[in-house]
C-alpha cells in the first residue's frame, strides 16, 4: 500500500511539473495541426479546450484534403471515409461544384450556387431551359453533365462570371456553353459551334476562358462588356500534333481517353486520362466494355508564347497536385494541401461504366507522374461503405478556416 501511494504521488508531481495540456505552447500546437490530414481532426483538436481553439485559429494551416461530394450534399473525406453532413435545401441535388461552392439543381430545374459553410446562395440561369432552347436537341435532363468554371474565387468576387459547359452524356457531339453573372443572372449562350464541338472541358487562366475540343484543339473566348453581344471565339492551337500514350501502357493494348483542362500555377494544362478497355460486354456499357480501368496519364502544357502556339508535354507539375474530374478540376500546391503528394494526379470515376457498376469508387486513384504508378484513392473498407446506388463522385474543396 505504501508503495502505491509513493507511485501515485510521483505521478501527480510529474504531471504538475509538466503542466496541463491546455498550456501547450501555440508553436507546438501548430506543428500538431500541420500533421493532421483530415479537416475533421483539426475541428476536433480545436474543440478540446478554449486555449487550443483560440491558439489554433492563429496558426497558418495547410488546406484540408479535398472531399468527395455525395448526391444529397453531404461530403466524404479522403482517405478515412468520414462523412460531413451539410445537407442541401429540400428538393435540390448536387450536380457539380466550384471550389467550396456547390452547383445545385432543384426539382423544377432551377440552378443555384451555394456555399454550404456560409449558406450564401447565388442564382444561375436555368441551364436545362437554355439547353432545350438553344441546342434544340432532345435529351434526358438527367443525362446532362455540367462543368462550371470561374475566373476568380466566388468568395472574393461574388459577381464574377461563371462559365457552364453543358454536355449530353450520351452524345458527346452535342453541347453548349453558357456565360452568366450570378448577381444579375444575365447570360450569353455561345451556342452550338460547328468548329468547336465536341467540347471536352473549359478553364479560366489569367481571366481568360479556354475551351478544348477534339484532337487537342484549343480555343479562347473573349468577352465583351455586354454579355448579350456576340463573343469572339479564336482558335489558338490547331491540334495536338502527336498523340502520346503513357509509357506504362504496352503496345497494342486498347485504350480510350478523356481530356481535362486545369489551371496550374498560372499555366494551362491539358490532362489526358487513358482508360484501359478490359472486358468486352453488352452494348449498354461504355463503348461496349463492361470492365475498364485507368492505365495512366499524359500532361501537356499550352505554350501560348511560341509561334505558332502548341502543346508541350511535361513530366512534372512544379510541386503541385492535380485533382481532375468531369464536373470540376483544380490544382493545389503540394505544400499547401494537407495529405497531398507533389507531381501526382488524383482522379475519380466520371465516365460511362458507372451506369452498370454499383461501385462509384471502382476507378478512383492517385497517379504518380514520376514513376507511372497508380494507387487507390481510399481504402477498400472506406470505399465499400459508400458504394450503395449509382452516382458519380465530384471533387469539393473545403476552405482552410472552418
Amino acid at each position: 500500500m505504501f508503495f502505491r501511494k509513493q507511485v501515485a504521488q510521483a505521478c501527480m508531481m510529474e504531471a504538475a511539473q509538466y503542466g496541463p495540456w491546455s498550456d501547450l505552447p501555440p508553436e507546438l500546437l501548430g506543428l500538431v495541426l500541420k500533421r493532421l490530414p483530415s479537416l475533421a481532426d483539426c475541428v476536433r483538436l480545436r474543440a478540446v479546450c478554449h486555449p487550443w481553439h483560440s491558439n489554433s485559429l492563429l496558426q497558418p494551416l495547410p488546406l484540408p484534403f479535398p472531399w468527395i461530394a455525395l448526391p444529397d450534399g453531404t461530403f466524404l473525406s479522403i482517405p478515412g471515409g468520414e462523412v460531413h453532413r451539410m445537407p442541401v435545401p429540400d428538393g435540390a441535388s448536387c450536380r457539380g461544384s466550384i471550389d467550396n461552392w456547390l452547383f445545385l439543381m432543384s426539382s423544377d430545374d432551377a440552378c443555384t450556387l451555394m456555399n454550404p459553410f456560409s449558406k450564401t446562395m447565388l442564382e444561375l440561369p436555368n441551364l436545362v431551359t437554355v439547353w432545350q432552347r438553344e441546342v434544340r436537341y432532345e435529351s434526358d435532363p438527367k443525362q446532362l453533365v455540367y462543368k462550371l468554371a470561374v475566373p476568380s474565387p466566388l468568395d472574393l468576387s461574388p459577381d464574377s462570371l461563371v462559365a457552364a459547359l453543358i454536355m449530353d452524356d450520351g452524345n458527346i457531339d452535342i453541347g453548349a456553353l453558357c456565360i452568366s453573372q450570378p448577381s444579375t443572372a444575365t447570360y450569353s449562350l455561345l451556342g452550338k459551334w460547328p468548329p468547336l464541338y465536341p467540347a471536352f472541358d473549359v478553364a479560366f487562366v489569367d481571366g481568360k476562358l479556354y475551351v478544348v475540343s477534339v484532337y487537342g484543339k484549343l480555343f479562347i473566348v473573349e468577352f465583351c462588356k455586354n454579355l448579350g453581344s456576340n463573343q469572339n471565339i479564336k482558335c489558338v492551337i490547331e491540334s495536338l500534333r502527336h498523340q502520346e500514350e503513357p509509357e506504362c501502357i504496352p503496345i497494342g493494348v486498347l485504350c480510350t481517353n478523356r481530356s481535362y483542362l486545369v489551371e496550374c500555377g498560372g499555366r494551362l494544362l491539358m490532362v489526358q486520362r487513358f482508360i484501359h478497355l478490359l472486358v468486352p460486354g453488352p452494348p449498354t456499357g461504355a463503348s461496349g466494355y463492361e470492365k475498364t480501368q485507368t492505365a495512366g496519364f499524359v500532361v501537356h502544357e499550352a505554350d501560348l508564347h511560341s509561334e505558332p502556339c502548341r502543346w508541350r508535354r511535361i513530366s512534372e507539375l512544379g510541386g503541385h497536385a492535380l485533382f481532375v474530374g468531369e464536373h470540376g478540376s483544380k490544382s493545389l500546391p503540394h505544400r499547401e494541401c494537407s495529405g497531398s503528394q507533389e507531381d501526382c494526379i488524383y482522379f475519380i470515376l466520371d465516365y460511362h461504366p458507372l451506369r452498370i457498376s454499383p461501385n462509384p469508387f471502382n476507378d478512383c486513384g492517385v497517379y504518380n507522374m514520376r514513376n507511372g504508378r497508380i494507387r487507390p484513392l481510399m481504402s477498400q473498407t472506406a470505399a465499400h461503405a459508400h458504394c450503395a446506388g449509382q452516382w458519380r463522385p465530384r471533387w469539393f474543396f473545403p476552405p482552410g478556416a472552418v
